[in-house]
């Protein structure tokens, strides 16, 4: 079974920087693809940035492209997510999930698995 989890949430400030960590576990990930997605109170859930685990192929949401950067570390198990430039419309709980996938997808429905969620908040 799949487990994902997530650290590295927190507290910062308008301009400021943080890195989510996603551990995976339980599967052999080089068919998968990891994606970030974001729900903040009163909204949909939200494609951030995803990865293909074997080729590193990436795609980001507009709204987070130049300021973001997924990747991932094949030896830890881990995709990372670092976050520049912080704005207060990032606040959010952020979601690790995996899907069995050749492709960097931003559907939601192409992941079938997914993490606990870390909160992040965007805040002077």
């Amino acid at each position: 079974q799949v487990q994902l989890v997530e650290s590295g949430g927190g507290l910062v400030q308008p301009g400021g920087s943080l890195r989510l960590s996603c551990a995976a576990s339980g599967g052999t990930f080089n068919r998968y693809a990891m994606g970030w997605f974001r729900q903040a109170p009163g909204k949909e859930r939200e494609f951030v940035a995803s990865i293909v685990w074997s080729t590193s192929r990436t795609y980001y949401a507009d709204s987070v492209k130049a300021r973001f950067t997924i990747s991932r570390d094949k030896a830890k198990n881990t995709a990372y997510l670092q976050m520049n430039s912080l704005k207060p419309e990032d606040t959010a709980v952020y979601y690790c999930a995996a899907g069995s996938t050749a492709l960097p997808n931003p559907e939601i429905y192409e992941y079938d698995y997914w993490g606990q969620g870390t909160q992040v908040t965007v805040s002077s």
